[in-house]
């Protein structure tokens, strides 16, 4: 028996999740369907451009994602101390970004004085939407459904175009944080589409990668913000040079279970050839400014203890 969302999400354990979606159907959600040479590679640009859109309404920011012939993995970062902090009327602007809301929700962002009676409709409205804009499922649920759409009208047929639900897997430390995206920005090297880090489309490594030539951080996605310090900025606890090096490092691995590796004979940061003061901008300046759960074995005791 499947177990509930609800117990695979617990944010006093852990804000990082794994998050693993599926096509239900032969037809691929990109690449080319090799049955019927038809190419869906235009439906990558969906994904990435909604994944991306999503991180900046939603409180949950993108770690990692790397969008595949028929799956998509993403790690996601639940930031509910923003949601908690956000004004009411930014939390309706922001879930009006999705969706239309009703005629008190619009009434209330256009600056209209509404009766008490309103007023208190409007607040069980602001509690529900700011719950949800810090809610995993919901995150999934817009995304998924968005691109269905999209692609049963594309295909001109109707039905499920996902698995019935989305996979998630607790990141419960900083190892088992590290692993996973390193993971899902190989996907493709390992799944032999790409042959080096940079030349890895849709994923956030090349992201990370192209904006690091500039000296700069995505700002779609959650930043490196440096070795964990008493004073932690948001981000994840690691320094960008290392994770880039790390990814390289892992990629060069043979497995005999995947078909592809990284074989280029050159360090990844010669070939990016990107320049010193470029590196000291990014690990000075920007520092400062398996199934189920994963990690360590003490915390994967402690995410299952009864509470």
């Amino acid at each position: 028996m499947a177990t509930a969302r609800k117990k695979q999400i617990s944010l006093t354990d852990t804000k990082y999740y794994h998050c693993i979606s599926r096509c239900v159907r032969r037809a691929f959600l990109c690449g080319e369907d090799k049955f019927t040479g038809k190419s869906y590679e235009h439906r990558r640009d969906w994904v990435e451009e909604k994944l991306l859109m999503l991180g900046s309404v939603f409180c949950i920011d993108v770690c990692a994602y790397a969008v595949m012939s028929n799956h998509t993995h993403i790690a996601l970062y639940v930031d509910d101390k923003k949601a908690k902090r956000l004004s009411d009327k930014a939390i309706v602007i922001r879930w009006h970004k999705l969706f239309k809301g009703n005629w008190i929700s619009q009434k209330f962002t256009e600056g209209e004085p509404l009766r008490e009676s309103e007023q208190l409709i409007l607040d069980e409205l602001v509690d529900k939407y700011r719950g949800r804009l810090a809610d995993i499922s919901w995150f999934m649920r817009v995304l998924n459904e968005d691109i269905a759409r999209r692609a049963n009208k594309e295909d001109n047929c109707t039905g499920r175009f996902w698995e019935g639900r989305f996979k998630s897997q607790a990141l419960l430390d900083e190892a088992a944080l590290a692993a996973c995206l390193a993971y899902i920005d190989l996907n493709p090297i390992r799944a032999k589409i790409a042959a080096t880090p940079e030349t890895s489309d849709y994923t956030s490594i090349k992201k990370r990668i192209d904006h690091a030539k500039l000296g700069k951080q995505p700002k779609s996605l959650l930043r490196f913000a440096g070795s964990p310090r008493k004073h932690m900025p948001k981000g994840l606890p690691f320094e960008l040079k290392s994770y880039i090096e790390l990814v390289e490092l892992t990629g060069q691995c043979i497995r005999a279970d995947k078909r592809g590796y990284i074989c280029e004979s050159q360090p990844i940061l010669t070939r990016l050839n990107i320049e010193p003061e470029n590196w000291i901008k990014l690990t000075t300046q920007f520092s400062r400014v398996f199934h189920g759960a994963v990690g360590r074995e003490r915390t994967i005791t402690a995410y299952f203890a009864p509470s």
